[in-house]
């Protein structure tokens, strides 16, 4: 068995009394009475470390994931597992200029849409307003100039809503678009479903909205869809790219004042960061600061953030996890050349190995759009596509602070000017506004509740009761705020469905006692 080079697509496995079972989801695996149902407590520490587990680990004891770029064999002498390929920065190309890097990209990429338009049935594409899903969507039209179905999904909380943008690419591509708008109540009602799809804890509800967007495809009678997942990464498109060089150069004099403000240039749509003085901005990305040498130090900031959740522990999972580090861990299973690469090659590899696989095309995307039967395909993941940026110098995917110089470059009067030009924006959807008020669903009551979070053992009820009293005196949940709230909620959740599951009535995803989802299976 084998699984695909960047892990578009899950497969799971577990040996058990000399049997191996192994499935695209861990809840087949579970219909096997023979296989027991816990979590592990390191994969729970991981996934709310780096909001996935590092494969072949997950969030259940004794259920492994294979990884990425791996194959297995299975026969008489056991379990074996071997790499087929890895992600590699070693052979970069200085030499190569921007010219000749825009006509190569444009070849590959070009061969990449035109490989995954085919299909027996009608493909469509995702269309965000963004210069990804733009540049796929005009690499279609070009190959294929008759009518294009596209889909896009907009918010009705206005702080995340992108439906301009979608408005002006539809308008200048001419397609033939279908758009869908998306409430914190609906959020909140589909929000099981999607948990029950994904089979991990969850520190973000942005799943949410694509499984939403996936139903709009389905009820349309289209059942593959491409996409512009993957572009940030092997472009590397990301602010957390951008704020590990701003880090870097604040570090070489970090008594600066003016050195810390560069990073508002990179968060322009985050209120409290775009008015902050020099002192907020070091008290807020200052961890770690000096730690240039730690081949973890573009990704240091985003996880400490994420290990605000783990404050909220039971006294039993701190005493089960037994101080196990995961980024020690991670540190421990890096490339041998790892450290031989650029700092952004260096981050690069963590985005997309870690990220990228583990949540982004797993929790928001191919298990979003199958929940609906829908087949997601991503020409900036061709394999050829991932070598050559892989090969590219640092400068012609970010230039300065310019993010994805090649592809601005490349599409430059094939799409929008605005949209080329435009702030990358994070894709994000509403938290606190789905779990928090008098209009949130029972369920969000059960799951926060003392009797449940006593049951799951895995969070500290006195601790998670004081946060909440916090937010809603407040009104106000900052970013890890809003994290716990999502980890809390998801990991009772997944505990309730799959656990608590195996010795209660369980049908049609739902549980005699208490009614969760609408729809599974």
């Amino acid at each position: 068995i084998a699984r695909d080079r960047v892990g578009i697509r899950p497969l799971f496995y577990t040996f058990t009394n000399g049997v191996l079972y192994f499935a695209s989801e861990i809840k087949a695996l579970f219909q096997q009475k023979e296989i027991t149902r816990e979590f592990d407590p390191e994969g729970i520490v991981q996934i709310l470390t780096f909001w996935t587990a590092i494969t072949p680990g997950t969030a259940f004891r004794n259920i492994s994931e294979l990884s990425p770029g791996h194959y297995m064999t299975f026969n008489k002498r056991g379990i074996n597992i071997h790499k087929f390929w890895d992600l590699d920065f070693s052979g970069r190309r200085s030499g190569i200029g921007l010219s000749e890097a825009i006509d190569r990209f444009n070849e590959l990429f070009s061969n990449a849409v035109r490989i995954r338009l085919r299909a027996d049935v009608e493909v469509a594409a995702y269309l965000s307003g963004g210069i990804d899903s733009s540049s796929t969507v005009a690499y279609i039209k070009d190959i294929e100039p008759g009518i294009l179905n596209t889909f896009s999904i907009g918010f009705d909380d206005k702080d995340f809503d992108e439906s301009k943008y979608q408005e002006e690419a539809v308008k200048y591509l001419n397609t033939n678009h279908r758009s869908i708008s998306c409430s914190s109540e609906e959020i909140a009602s589909c929000f099981p479903r999607v948990v029950w799809h994904s089979e991990t804890p969850l520190t973000r509800t942005a799943p949410t909205p694509m499984m939403i967007l996936s139903k709009l495809v389905r009820d349309n009678n289209i059942k593959v869809v491409i996409t512009g997942e993957g572009s940030d990464e092997i472009l590397a498109g990301y602010d957390i790219f951008r704020e590990a060089i701003i880090r870097r150069f604040w570090a070489s004099q970090p008594e600066s004042f003016l050195r810390p403000m560069l990073l508002k240039r990179i968060y322009p749509d985050i209120p409290h960061l775009r008015n902050a003085s020099p002192n907020i901005l070091k008290m807020f990305f200052g961890y770690k600061l000096d730690d240039t040498a730690n081949p973890l130090y573009s990704h240091l900031l985003r996880w400490n953030n994420s290990n605000h959740i783990k404050k909220h522990f039971s006294g039993q999972t701190k005493e089960l996890v037994n101080g196990y580090d995961p980024l020690t861990d991670l540190s421990g299973r890096l490339p041998e050349s790892y450290m031989e690469w650029s700092p952004l090659a260096r981050a690069q590899w963590l985005e997309t190995t870690i990220f990228m696989s583990g949540y982004l095309l797993s929790s928001q995307g191919d298990r979003m759009a199958m929940a609906n039967s829908v087949e997601g395909r991503y020409p900036f993941l061709d394999y050829r596509v991932i070598e050559f940026c892989s090969s590219l110098p640092d400068k012609l995917k970010l230039n300065g602070l310019n993010e994805k110089y090649l592809l601005k470059k490349l599409m430059n009067g094939r799409i929008p000017d605005s949209i080329v030009k435009r702030p990358k924006q994070p894709y994000r959807a509403p938290i606190s506004s789905v779990f928090i008020g008098s209009g949130r669903p029972e369920y969000v009551d059960e799951m926060l509740s003392e009797n449940y979070t006593k049951k799951a053992g895995i969070f500290n009820y006195q601790s998670i009761s004081s946060l909440l009293e916090k937010i809603e005196k407040t009104n106000t949940a900052s970013e890890m705020d809003n994290m716990v709230l999502t980890s809390v909620i998801s990991t009772h959740l997944l505990h309730h469905q799959f656990i608590e599951a195996q010795n209660s009535e369980y049908h049609n995803g739902k549980l005699a006692n208490l009614k969760v989802i609408e729809e599974t299976n």
